[in-house]
Formats: C-alpha cells, structure tokens, sequence
C-alpha cells in the first residue's frame, strides 16, 4: 500500500471509528429529554421509564468487555461492522416500536450492539496507527466522544419539540450507516486471531442475567411487593448467578474480569469511585431532565440546554484538571472534585414548580460542572496508571463497564430509595418531593466517592 493510500486508509478508519462509538455515546444521552414524550404516549409510569434506559444500560455495561474480547479472538473489522449494522437497524426499530415492552426489547438488543462497537473503536485505532499518530488519532477519538454525550441532551431537545420522540432514535441511524460505509475492509492485523483462547461466554451470560435479575426486583418491587414471590426469586437468583460468576472468574482460563486486577488498592478505589460517583450522575441525568419538563414546565429543548454549563466546564477545565494530577496527583482533584460535585447536585434539589433557571438550575450546573472537571481526567489516569502500561487496555474495559453499571443499578435503585419506584403520575407533588430526595442521596454518594477516593489514590506524583 503506498503511503497516500495509507493516509486515506487511516482517516477512513479514524472517522468510522468516531461514528460508531459516537453513536453509542450519543444514544446514552440523547434518549433521557425524551422520556417525558416517550411516557405520554405509552402511558408509562416510573418503571415503564426505568426499563427505556435500564434495558439498553444492562447489556451495554455487561458485555462491553465480551465485545472487546471477540474483536481480540475474531476478526476485528467483521465484529465492529456488524455492530454497527445491528446498532443500526434496533435504532430504526425504535423510532417504529409500537408500545413499551417492543421498546424495552430492542433496547435490550441495541446495548449488546453497542458492547461490540465501542471497545473494538479504539482497538481499530490502536491497530492502525504508530507512535505520535496513535496519540492524535485517540485523542480525536475522545473528543469525539465525549462531544457525542455532551451534545445529546441539546440535540435530543431540539428533536422532541420539532418534531416527535421517534426522530431521536431515527437520528442515530445515519450516524451507525456511515461508520459501516467509511471503514476499510482490511485493516492491519485486524484480521489477527488468538489461537486456542477461549471466550468468556458463560462469565458474560452469568453477569447479564444476574444484574437483569436484580434491577428487574428493584423496578417491580413497589407495584408487586417486595414480599412476593417474584420480586424474592429475582433478588434471590440475581444474587446467586453474581455469586456463580465471581467463582467462574476465578477459575476460568481466559476470564472476562481477571479478579487479581483488585489486589491493586487503588484500582480498586477509583473503580469503587467511579461507580458512586458516575451512579449520582446517572440518575441526575435521568431524573433531572424530566422534573424540568414535568414539574417546572420547560420545553425538552429548554430541559436539554439546561446542563450546557456543564459540558462547556467539562470541554474548558478537564485539560487542566489531567495536567494538575500529573504534578500532584490525582487524589486531592478527584477527592474535592466529587465533594464538588456532591454540592452541585444538592443544589439542583431546588428545582420546584414556577421556579426561575437563574436561580434553580444554574448554580447547580455550574458547581456540578466544576466538580466534575476536576473529576474525570484524573479518575480515568489513577485507573490506567493502577495497573501500568501493560494493562492499560484491560484497567479502561474495566472502568468504562463500571460506569455504565452504575447508572444500571442506581437509576433502578435511587428512585425506589427516593419514593419514587412505582410511581405512575409523573408530575405534580410527588414527583418533586421524590426528586429533591434523590437528589441529596446522589449528592451523599458524590462524597462517599471523594471519600474512597482520598483513602485508596495515590497522593502525590511519582
């Protein structure tokens, strides 16, 4: 191949690569100023909700490290392609699905598309670029990304007052089409395959069923009774299929968690960091967006603009935030950057009927901004630094499959703790009143997570 070629090569993976993690990040996101449009025309309640995001987080956050492990075992291109295809089409599905369980399923069916595509985004990259280029082309990847989840909420909004909830999940398809398009068919050693290594199936099976059990109790418990036989063999079984998990990973050759990556302590802490922290921002991402349109009357796209503070911090001050650990290290950012960010969200419990932007929303968004700039870089550094270079790539899996756990299981739990599981009015008083009390739960969990992380993160640079 000569080298123009190369280049042309290269940007075609770069950008389909973008688009099809892109995608994924954005369907996180994009879907929650929705919900209120989505629960009016289904006539949901808050389980109903609950099952919108937690049936696409489930299989998502479970099988993100299978995805990455059959791009490492199969043809790397031919997993990421069908992906994408797949991720495509369950979107197009949604925009058509004619009541909630239809929704619920493909949901259930676009995580799992999505767990193939993400991790083997940034293998791609990792395969196709050498030295300095392998750092810009990950770095245009991050930004990528993180421009994709950012951009959601305002994009989302605009959507839903144009035009109808359905058009978000149709706006997806074109972006999954052109990932499938753009990429070559052969790129370099993604073909590679890893002779007589096995896949983790069963570990992958067992986690997915063991948390759908559990979250599906949480949800059903207010309505069914956590007394009923259902609700007690999910949490039951759930518990039991975790439990059998944890002992495969133990003794499995190739397993999807490596349980010795915990003897590190600070691994450990940042990951247990990460699920308090990126729990509380779960649930104020699902529940924040719906009180402003059902309780405090904004338009989705006024709901969808309200966080833009946020993500305008996020874009300014990570930089920074990453620069700062590297000379001090990231225990003190990440430690008050939580308690920052625990304050943030206990501001936003003043969101109420007839309230003003200016001085409900706002304070809030931009304390919660700040804390979370000094949050993110530094988390995801401890986490790659904990278990070296080597292991980079298994510390980031890891992670990223702990963040979209959290949101999992707090988004099926915070509301059942708030008084809100079971709720079927979604406006008025109780849902203000459940709301504020979610909030200060989240906020506790930001500074829990500083906590753990000021116990278990290195504190100075080494």
């Amino acid at each position: 191949m000569t080298r123009a070629a190369h280049a042309v090569s290269s940007r075609r993976i770069l950008a389909a690569s973008v688009l099809g993690s892109g995608a994924v990040f954005l369907e996180s996101t994009v879907v929650n100023v929705a919900l209120p449009a989505v629960g009016r025309t289904f006539h949901l309640g808050m389980d109903g909700l609950q099952w919108v995001v937690n049936s696409y987080l489930l299989t998502l956050g479970s099988l993100i490290l299978l995805g990455g492990a059959l791009g490492d075992r199969y043809n790397r291109v031919a997993v990421f392609r069908f992906g994408a295809v797949a991720f495509g089409i369950t979107s197009a599905l949604c925009a058509l699905a004619p009541n909630m369980a239809v929704l619920a399923l493909l949901r259930f069916i676009q995580g799992i598309a999505g767990a193939l595509l993400v991790p083997n985004s940034l293998a791609l990259l990792e395969q196709a670029f050498e030295g300095e280029e392998r750092g810009a082309a990950i770095g245009k990847w991050s930004a990528g990304s993180a421009a994709s989840t950012a951009i959601g909420p305002l994009v989302g909004g605009a959507i839903v007052s144009a035009a109808t909830w359905r058009w978000v999940f149709a706006l997806i398809v074109p972006f999954a089409a052109l990932a499938v398009v753009l990429l070559p068919r052969d790129v370099p050693q993604a073909h590679r395959q890893r002779e007589g290594v096995g896949v983790d199936y069963a570990g992958a099976a067992l986690v997915t069923l063991g948390l759908g059990s559990l979250v599906g109790a949480l949800i059903a418990g207010p309505k069914a009774g956590f007394a009923s036989g259902l609700v007690l063999s999910g949490i039951l079984g759930g518990a039991l299929l975790l439990a059998a998990f944890v002992a495969l990973e133990r003794t499995v050759g190739e397993p999807l968690v490596p349980l010795q990556v915990f003897r590190s302590r600070q691994f450990t802490g940042a990951n247990a960091a990460t699920f308090l922290i990126y729990g509380a921002l779960g649930v104020v991402l699902f529940l924040l967006v719906l009180v402003l349109q059902d309780v405090a009357g904004y338009s989705a796209l006024q709901a969808g603009s309200a966080l833009l503070p946020v993500n305008v911090l996020l874009f300014s001050l990570s930089s920074r935030a990453g620069r700062l650990a590297e000379r001090i290290g990231p225990r003190v950012p990440m430690s008050v950057g939580a308690v920052m960010a625990g304050i943030g969200v206990a501001l936003f419990a003043r969101v109420r009927a007839g309230g003003s932007y200016v001085t409900d929303v706002l304070p809030g968004a931009v304390v919660f901004g700040l804390g979370m700039s000094a949050v993110v870089a530094p988390l995801t550094a401890s986490v790659l630094e904990a278990l070296g270079q080597s292991r980079a790539g298994l510390a980031s899996g890891i992670n990223n499959a702990v963040a979209r756990l959290a949101g999992l299981i707090a988004v099926a739990a915070i509301p059942l703790a708030a008084g809100l599981g079971g709720l079927d009015q979604l406006q008025g008083a109780p849902l203000e009143a459940g709301f504020r009390r979610a909030m200060w739960i989240c906020a506790a969990l930001c500074c829990v997570g500083g906590a753990v992380s000021w116990l278990t993160v290195r504190g100075s640079r080494r």
